[in-house]
């Protein structure tokens, strides 16, 4: 099989992170994407984030109906709050695999951009194939300045203004993907009682409604 990971707060899950994992299903020919809210991610330890538990429902809501997008729990926030790396959850989906199958990271230009401020992330880099949502107009050669130079693949193939070649790994880079919102819109939207139709799945937006989420300045703190 093949399986991508896609890591995030989704806080909440809207239209554009959708339209990634389902563009990435077509183009790489995905078995399964795995929507993994995080429990408390590193790089917001000092926020505020919406209970797990809203944010897991709100991705189970928004995967119903699509057997390739499958909600999980395997960053779910334990007892001890301890913040979740992606390097451990690879690791934790290898070991649960079968040795044929393929694990894949799929994750947003910007995170990738960041991603050498990112837990053992050459390892992580050696560890799965990625999958970067590019953006209109971005220069794909920023792409390349991230990653290490022994980390990629001696020789290089032909150029490919699409796949990049690594030591272990691949790395695939998806365009024509439009993501026209970010969660932080849906969040400001419904503080000022603007509408959020179109911009998050119609069962994820009933959720919220019904919940009262977003309406005011009440969060949880969480921690990626």
């Amino acid at each position: 099989m093949k399986i991508a990971i896609f890591g995030g707060t989704f806080d909440p899950v809207h239209t554009g992170h959708l339209q990634a994992a389902q563009a990435a299903v077509r183009k790489y020919h995905l078995d399964k994407v795995l929507f993994i809210p995080t429990g408390y991610p590193p790089h917001k330890l000092t926020g505020r984030l919406t209970e797990f538990h809203h944010r897991f429902a709100m991705v189970a809501l928004a995967c119903a109906g699509n057997p390739r997008l499958v909600p999980s729990a395997l960053e779910a926030p334990d007892s001890k709050q301890r913040p979740h790396y992606s390097i451990d959850t690879a690791r934790r989906l290898k070991r649960l695999l079968g040795p044929r199958d393929e694990l894949y990271f799929l994750i947003g230009m910007d995170a990738f951009l960041d991603l050498p401020y990112w837990r053992q992330f050459r390892r992580l880099l050696d560890l799965v194939n990625f999958i970067v949502v590019s953006r209109p107009g971005f220069d794909s050669r920023e792409i390349q300045k991230v990653v290490p130079a022994d980390i990629l693949a001696k020789p290089q193939r032909p150029a490919s203004s699409n796949r990049i070649r690594l030591r272990k790994t691949t790395l695939h880079i998806l365009e024509g993907v439009e993501v026209p919102v970010a969660s932080r819109d849906i969040r400001q939207a419904i503080r000022r009682k603007r509408s959020i139709t179109g911009g998050v799945p119609p069962l994820v937006e009933q959720y919220i409604l019904k919940e009262g989420l977003y309406s005011s300045t009440k969060r949880l703190r969480g921690g990626r």
